[in-house]
């Protein structure tokens, strides 16, 4: 069997793109902080839009959707899941939840990941929820003429429950010794657990809910204001890139994880950044026709709706909708479609 080795990670040589993207986070995580006191009440209104985007993004990354409206009502806990779909989305939900109320009294152990697995099939018949993989699994790739290649074999279902333990145990140990910068011991850890991959099915999932703990863990709050996941999901194919680079030569261990580690920091700073231009707009008392102006200045290209609305989370739909079509009637927006279809861009 063959895990990571942290000990090979914490004498690596680090370069001076790796050791700027640790300092640029730790200093927008402290510009952060200095916000979350000025104005926590708007604030709180991005935390759910973060949860509504995060649920989506990181199912629809596995090919789990429904429509924008179903998710909003499944955000909320009385509804009913239609379909195996919805199922999986409000396992998601309730996994996130639970993460963000109570990230401070779930240690990373092997006990506490197999029961967020439980919870993530909760909606549904699953057996193997909570449990380890039964049969062993491939990570491959499917190309445009059909064919299918396996890209990385993982571990085999004998060796999985020893092998969670024993990444568990090193990270715990090199975060309590404070051997290891978190900020490299988390993307280490998903790293492994994905070359792992413990589950017969939601490994993909599980590895973003496991980030999100571990970041809130260690004092790295991003991701219940911007959505990581979503940032994942917009550039999924540069994510699945990374990862099978940073496979290659696992099993004998040679892995060079520092590629998925530079590509996980780099959206942990990029929502960081998110985070200060939606702060931005809500740190002063502007008109809602101000507020949208502002929103769309931030934006290049054609944008919808709902683009502001997430930039402006403070104002109601009405609002919005207003201060776009006066912002049209003055000539600094152009409109073009209708229906879902409307975009806007700018033209001044």
């Amino acid at each position: 069997m063959r895990t990571f080795n942290y000990t090979k990670i914490s004498e690596n040589k680090w370069d001076s793109e790796l050791l700027g993207l640790i300092a640029a986070i730790y200093k927008e995580a402290g510009k952060q902080e200095l916000y979350l006191k000025q104005r926590p009440e708007e604030l709180e209104k991005l935390v759910e839009i973060a949860k509504v985007q995060s649920t989506e993004a990181s199912n629809a990354i596995e090919g789990i959707v429904t429509t924008s409206t179903r998710i909003r009502q499944l955000m909320g806990e009385k509804t009913t899941p239609r379909n195996r779909d919805e199922q999986e989305i409000a396992g998601y939900r309730d996994v996130l939840n639970i993460i963000h109320e109570s990230f401070d009294a779930i240690p990373l152990t092997p006990n506490y990941i197999l029961q967020l697995h439980k919870i993530l099939y909760s909606h549904m018949n699953n057996p193997m929820a909570g449990k380890t993989k039964s049969v062993q699994n491939y990570i491959s790739a499917t190309y445009p003429d059909g064919h299918t290649e396996t890209l990385f074999t993982p571990l085999d279902p004998f060796e999985t429950p020893e092998a969670l333990e024993a990444i568990c145990n090193e990270y715990n140990r090199v975060i309590g010794n404070m051997e290891l910068e978190p900020l490299i011991a988390i993307p280490t850890f998903i790293h492994d657990f994905l070359c792992i991959h413990p589950f017969n099915d939601g490994n993909g999932r599980m590895s973003r809910l496991l980030t999100t703990l571990l970041l809130y863990r260690n004092g790295f709050y991003v991701g219940k204001y911007i959505s990581l996941e979503a940032k994942i999901a917009k550039n999924k194919d540069l994510y699945y890139d990374v990862l099978h680079q940073s496979q290659q030569g696992w099993h004998e261990g040679e892995a060079d994880a520092v590629p998925f580690i530079k590509y996980l920091l780099g959206t942990i700073l990029a929502a960081y950044r998110d985070f200060e231009d939606r702060f931005a707009l809500v740190e002063t008392k502007i008109s809602s026709l101000e507020m949208v102006r502002r929103a769309t200045q931030n934006k290049i290209g054609r944008f919808k709706k709902q683009d502001i609305m997430e930039l402006c989370p403070s104002l109601s739909i009405s609002s919005v909708e207003g201060a776009l079509r006066k912002l049209v009637a003055e000539g600094e927006l152009k409109r073009e479609g209708n229906g879902k279809k409307t975009t806007y861009y700018r033209l001044k």
